[in-house]
């Protein structure tokens, strides 16, 4: 990503339970939350296995960084509909530090360590467990998951059907105003960047589960998705990443994943 390389109260039931004989429910494929009168919806991941980085449909444009393609699993877990929206961060922390203001605008301005206080204040809230993406997640459920039509882009081969960009003038935009990915998922390329909790790392070609990456040389923390000022060349694609070292940007924000 450019950018990046540059500067580098809760009203939802449980989503499965196991009954005495074993038999266990299926998960709701989203569940809706409520926080000091602000609703956000998370949509279920149905885990599996993938190949994540630089995949056929990425073409020429696959950068060094993204090789070599390799196999990830991941497990269930629920994702945000949307980007944190300004409305929800203010909910839950009191405060917005955005620097375009709109209730329903993704909030901006976070650095990492806010994306993690966030998570933490949302989930003594609720009483569930909120968290940044690992990069996998978040790749994973950008492929649209077990309902990926294997797109350049998250939910189309046009990235002007699914993601805000290259618009200085405008900047951010109202989340779920383009298409939603295959699991229905808004924004996922586009409109700001997003924060995952690893850390930049090369890629190995060995597969794996679960990862979350800790890197001494790390550059900066992982950042995916693309903004809205930004050319869709750069880094638009599924698989394209970028990094920050811990600057914070109007360009900039984050989504959040519940562990099922």
């Amino acid at each position: 990503m450019a950018f990046a390389m540059m500067f580098a109260q809760c009203g939802s039931k449980p989503s499965s339970s196991e009954h005495a004989d074993g038999e266990e429910n299926t998960p709701e494929e989203k569940l809706t939350f409520t926080v000091n009168g602000v609703t956000f919806n998370m949509i279920f991941v149905k885990g599996g296995t993938f190949t994540m980085g630089a995949t056929e449909e990425q073409g020429e444009d696959a950068e060094e960084d993204e090789k070599p393609a390799h196999e990830v699993t991941v497990s269930d877990y629920y994702i945000g509909e949307t980007e944190v929206t300004q409305a929800l961060y203010e909910a839950v922390m009191g405060e917005n530090p955005s620097d375009k203001v709109g209730a329903d605008l993704p909030v901006e301005s976070v650095d990492g360590g806010d994306c993690d206080y966030f998570t933490e204040k949302l989930s003594n809230l609720t009483g569930r467990n909120f968290r940044l993406p690992t990069e996998a997640e978040w790749e994973y459920a950008a492929r649209g998951g077990n309902k990926s039509k294997g797109y350049k882009y998250s939910g189309s081969d046009h990235v002007a059907d699914v993601a805000w960009f290259n618009d200085m003038k405008t900047g951010t935009h109202p989340v779920k105003g383009k298409a939603p990915n295959e699991l229905g998922i808004y924004d996922m390329n586009g409109n700001v960047d997003e924060y995952c909790s690893d850390d930049y790392a090369p890629y190995s070609k060995e597969s794996q589960t679960n990862p979350n990456v800790e890197y001494e040389e790390s550059e900066g923390q992982i950042v995916r998705g693309g903004n809205f000022c930004e050319d869709a060349e750069t880094c638009f694609r599924v698989s394209a990443r970028g990094y920050t070292r811990g600057y914070v940007f109007g360009s900039l924000g984050f989504r959040i994943v519940m562990s099922f």
